[in-house]
């Protein structure tokens, strides 16, 4: 397939918008499409693997000692006099009937005790031993992968250029916050660059869920204990490293979802091609050829 030319001009048609033309600009570069693209691959697969060696014990707990006695989260389940199976989903000391999505969920069509369901957990419904082992491979790629981002980007100063908040940036961070809650995006040259949103919140997912999931995953291993026992004792235990680690991955899901629905919103194929190929379409106004 021919390239697309940088400067490549395709005129709307006159009865859609005259005073408009489509320009193709070329805006992701290939070193960071690649590095998106394997992130998000060890993503997926670290949180579903993750949940399927939380499965082996389904309840969260702060400090060193895990028990089933004083959890704050908890997937559980319960038998019912009539010899049913319900699902106990249990927040600090609210409970939930979770049935069908945890505790309790459907496998080979019966009810089955298990705190994520299995088409949740990868490389399958039970296998603890494997799921530990794609989890600790994925996520050392994750965190070379995410080191040679950050290299990357204050090589070419894509961090200090494009997620860097401004002082003007935060100046309309009120009026960009009042723009995404009624899905009014950028249009034309203002949709190249990073709202002072989107910039926070990549610098949030990056330095915060990315660096907080992997040292609280670190800090989970008993191995680590001669180096990052003081990074233990901070939060408390390990079992508190275990939480924190558990919500930094529910970060990653709720950005995630904000990510896909903003792709949606504002042009699926224009942003799936912008980060597959680099190339992204933007509407200007066209100039009066009379002004000039």
């Amino acid at each position: 397939m021919a390239s697309i030319p940088d400067d490549a001009i395709c005129r709307t048609p006159p009865d859609e918008a005259p005073h408009t033309i489509t320009r193709v600009v070329y805006r992701h570069t290939l070193p960071l499409r690649i590095m998106h693209w394997i992130n998000a691959i060890c993503l997926l697969i670290l949180l579903g693997s993750g949940l399927q060696i939380f499965n082996a014990h389904p309840a969260l707990y702060w400090g060193q000692r895990s028990t089933f006695e004083r959890p704050w989260l908890s997937l559980a389940a319960i038998q019912t006099h009539d010899g049913k199976l319900h699902g106990v989903t249990t927040l600090g000391t609210h409970r939930f009937d979770t049935t069908g999505w945890f505790g309790v969920s459907q496998m080979h069509g019966q009810s089955t005790v298990r705190g994520f369901p299995a088409w949740a957990t990868i490389p399958g419904p039970q296998w603890l031993a494997m799921g530990r082992a794609w989890h600790f491979f994925f996520a050392w790629l994750f965190a070379i992968n995410g080191a040679c981002f950050v290299a990357y980007a204050l090589w070419t100063r894509h961090l200090t250029r494009d997620l860097v908040p401004t002082r003007r940036d935060w100046r309309g961070i009120g009026r960009s916050v009042i723009d995404h809650a009624l899905l009014r995006h950028p249009k034309g040259e203002a949709a190249l660059r990073y709202n002072v949103l989107q910039r926070i919140a990549y610098l949030v997912v990056i330095f915060g869920f990315g660096g907080g999931v992997v040292l609280m995953g670190l800090a989970m291993s008993p191995r680590m204990d001669s180096v990052l026992g003081w990074l233990v004792d901070a939060v408390g235990g390990r079992q508190s490293a275990r939480s924190i680690h558990f919500l930094f991955a529910m970060g990653f899901i709720a950005f995630f979802l904000i990510h896909i629905f903003e792709v949606i919103v504002t042009g699926v194929g224009n942003n799936l091609r912008s980060i597959i190929t680099g190339r992204y379409a933007i509407e200007t106004e066209a100039r009066d050829e009379t002004d000039q």
